[in-house]
């Protein structure tokens, strides 16, 4: 009987401070941790040319800092690597083709938080995003050797900013993201491409943990 009162004693201690943690709220703390998922991505302002596309699905993951300005505020930087592309078709120079691209980039958002409760947090701000590589398969009809030459020696822009909005869902160190972003710059970096003019969008899911 004394041994049970112990044991039952030990238990209840144990499941106070499993409940104590989960009501601390921890909103005003430094967090930091990474996150891994996919994107779903397209493009989008075509800028009306014989140009169609369909999504593609690439890999997201990176570092994350959560840096709290009060309870309810805080700035969410992150350093992602980001697989972006998509599946395309028209025409190049009078002849039809279709190929898919893939483009890896680094990104980082630079985020708001708002904090409206301990277990979501939206976020929202500006992204930066750097182009490390391209990777293109082709498909086309005749006179290929020239079309892919337009392409290959397409001014690529390297340097992207867009806008990114989302949210996570915070349980105990685990977190769930959702975003959705948009770059606010074309791909050509000049204007003077032969090749579709087009921009990045994508939605991204993501599961994290805070370190």
């Amino acid at each position: 009987m004394k041994k049970s009162l112990i044991i039952l004693g030990l238990m209840s201690l144990s499941l106070s401070s499993v409940l104590k943690a989960q009501d601390e709220d921890t909103r005003d703390r430094l967090t930091i941790g990474f996150r891994a998922g996919i994107n779903y991505s397209n493009v989008w302002d075509a800028q009306g040319q014989d140009f169609k596309a369909s999504p593609r699905i690439g890999f997201a993951g990176g570092v994350f800092a959560g840096i709290p300005l009060g309870t309810f505020l805080g700035f969410q930087p992150e350093v992602l690597l980001s697989q972006k592309g998509f599946q395309g078709s028209g025409t190049l120079l009078d002849q039809p083709y279709s190929f898919s691209r893939t483009t890896t980039y680094i990104d980082v958002p630079l985020q708001l938080q708002l904090k409206p409760s301990e277990f979501l947090t939206i976020v929202l701000g500006p992204e930066y995003s750097y182009l490390i590589n391209e990777e293109n398969t082709y498909t086309y009809g005749i006179n290929s050797s020239s079309q892919e030459q337009a392409f290959n020696n397409d001014n690529i822009r390297k340097n992207i900013f867009g806008l990114i909005v989302g949210a996570d869902v915070i349980i105990e160190r685990f977190v769930i993201s959702g975003r959705v972003g948009w770059d606010l710059q074309t791909n050509n970096g000049n204007g003077t491409s032969s090749t579709p003019r087009y921009k990045n969008q994508w939605g991204q899911l993501t599961i994290g943990f805070k370190i």
